[in-house]
């Protein structure tokens, strides 16, 4: 704010607790020639009068002494302009104050946890129940309520993993993110191979996944162009890459769709893909337990620490 405006709320203010002082003043003493309170000659029905009799005097020492109070109140709060206030009293502090608190009980509530393996802490049904309810606050804004995903945002329920499926790979995800990128090649591969060259590649790309034979005319072609692109993230058996986020190609799922016109949009226009870092906002401990939740969407609570999905 500045010093103008400042200037402009603490003369406001201070003239409207003046107005309503002087307003009070005035009308709460009787003048000479005043009428007496019940001679007002307002009569109703022969034996209804109105009075007009002051107000108690208890009852108009208390409005000055809430006028008093506001002048106390807004010297000790900061609530003339920029006045700080004399109790050094902010929003922000009482925030911080009450964050602390709040932060202390939950340490004091997770700190059972703290460091445990994301497998054991899945077998733990207390743990898994924090865990889903701290997904459903934080996650489930992206990946549903049912971790089941949409499109451009993976599903969490299956063992296709993109960046690794086992529990180290799981927690690092969700602390530090991830960001996925996928170039535009439509122009490097209609030069490479003509106009029907991302048409054969995303051919090439469904044959992989088993959606149309491999010796289909444009699947046979796009072999050839997706061996001298893509397979520097994708790899020769279209495998791809969990230390690169390359997803697999050949298990029929894709987080953009697997129709062959999203497949298509994907190689010409790329994709861009980011998983934000909760580090930060959930800290080691919470982040392990979303980790054990999501960890036992695909995995039962008996079984062994899942290997990389490849």
């Amino acid at each position: 704010m500045t010093t103008g405006w400042s200037v402009y709320v603490i003369a406001l203010v201070l003239l409207n607790i003046a107005g309503l002082w002087a307003l009070l003043a005035w009308t709460s003493r009787r003048r000479p020639g005043d009428p007496k309170p019940d001679d007002t000659s307002h009569v109703w029905d022969g034996d209804i009068t109105e009075y007009n009799k002051p107000l108690p005097r208890w009852w108009i020492i208390g409005f000055y002494l809430t006028m008093v109070f506001s002048i106390g109140y807004l010297l000790w709060y900061p609530g003339f302009g920029n006045f700080k206030g004399f109790g050094n009293w902010t929003s922000a502090g009482e925030h911080d104050a009450d964050k602390a608190k709040q932060d202390a009980v939950l340490a004091e509530t997770f700190r059972p946890y703290d460091g445990r393996p994301i497998s054991e802490l899945a077998g733990d049904p207390r743990a898994v129940q924090l865990g889903r309810a701290i997904f459903a606050n934080t996650c489930a804004t992206c990946h549903g309520s049912s971790a089941q995903g949409a499109i451009g945002y993976p599903n969490l329920t299956d063992d296709i993993w993109h960046w690794g499926g086992s529990e180290d790979r799981i927690l690092e995800s969700i602390l530090d993110g991830r960001e996925g990128v996928m170039p535009e090649w439509g122009t490097v591969l209609t030069g490479m191979g003509g106009d029907n060259a991302v048409l054969s590649v995303a051919t090439y790309v469904r044959a992989l996944a088993g959606e149309v034979p491999e010796n289909d005319f444009f699947a046979a072609q796009g072999k050839g162009l997706y061996e001298g692109v893509c397979v520097a993230c994708h790899g020769v058996d279209g495998k791809g890459n969990t230390d690169l986020g390359s997803p697999d190609l050949t298990d029929a799922y894709s987080m953009y769709g697997n129709s062959l016109e999203s497949i298509m949009e994907t190689i010409n226009r790329g994709r861009h893909g980011v998983m934000p870092a909760h580090r930060e906002l959930l800290g080691e401990t919470r982040s392990r337990l979303v980790a054990s939740y999501v960890w036992s969407l695909s995995n039962s609570s008996s079984a062994e620490p899942r290997t990389e999905v490849q």
